[in-house]
C-alpha cells in the first residue's frame, strides 16, 4: 500500500513544531514512566515521532530550568552599578592631586634655582633622566 520513500504524516507542520512546555513536560513523564518496560519509549518515540535526542535535549532543559528556579535572585531591576566606577573615580582624584603637587614641586624649584642665581651659587638646570 505504502511505496518506497513514504514519508509519515506527523500532526504537526515539518517547519514549525510546536512544542509547548505542557506537551514537552508530558512526554517526559511519559518517557519517565516508559522507560521501566521494554520497548515502551520506542513505541512512545514513534507515536510522537520524535527522536530519542530532542527527549536528551528537553530533559536537559527541564534540569537546568529546575536549577534556574532554585537559585536564589536579587529582587527588583538590575544594577546599572559598574563595580570598577568608584575605584576609577579615586584613582581619577589621586592623579588630579598629585598633578597639583607637582605643579607646586616645580615652583617651588624654579624659585629656588633664582635665589641661587642671585646669589652667586647657580644651580645648572639637568634633566633627572640624564645620567652623564
Amino acid at each position: 500500500m505504502f511505496g518506497i520513500g513514504h514519508k509519515a504524516q506527523s500532526q504537526f507542520p515539518s517547519h514549525q513544531p510546536p512544542y509547548t512546555a505542557e506537551y514537552k513536560q508530558r512526554i517526559l513523564e511519559e518517557a519517565d514512566a516508559a522507560a521501566a518496560t521494554r520497548g515502551a519509549l520506542g513505541a512512545l518515540l514513534r507515536r510522537e515521532g520524535l527522536y530519542f535526542s530532542l527527549l536528551t535535549t528537553w530533559r536537559r532543559e527541564r534540569s537546568s530550568g529546575i536549577r534556574e528556579a532554585l537559585t536564589a535572585r536579587r529582587r527588583g531591576p538590575k544594577s546599572k552599578h559598574n563595580p570598577f566606577e568608584e575605584e576609577v573615580q579615586q584613582l581619577r582624584r589621586q592623579v588630579g592631586q598629585l598633578t597639583e603637587k607637582l605643579r607646586k614641586a616645580e615652583i617651588i624649584i624654579d624659585v629656588q634655582k633664582k635665589i641661587a642665581a642671585l646669589l652667586g651659587n647657580p644651580i645648572p638646570d639637568t634633566d633627572p633622566d640624564e645620567k652623564s
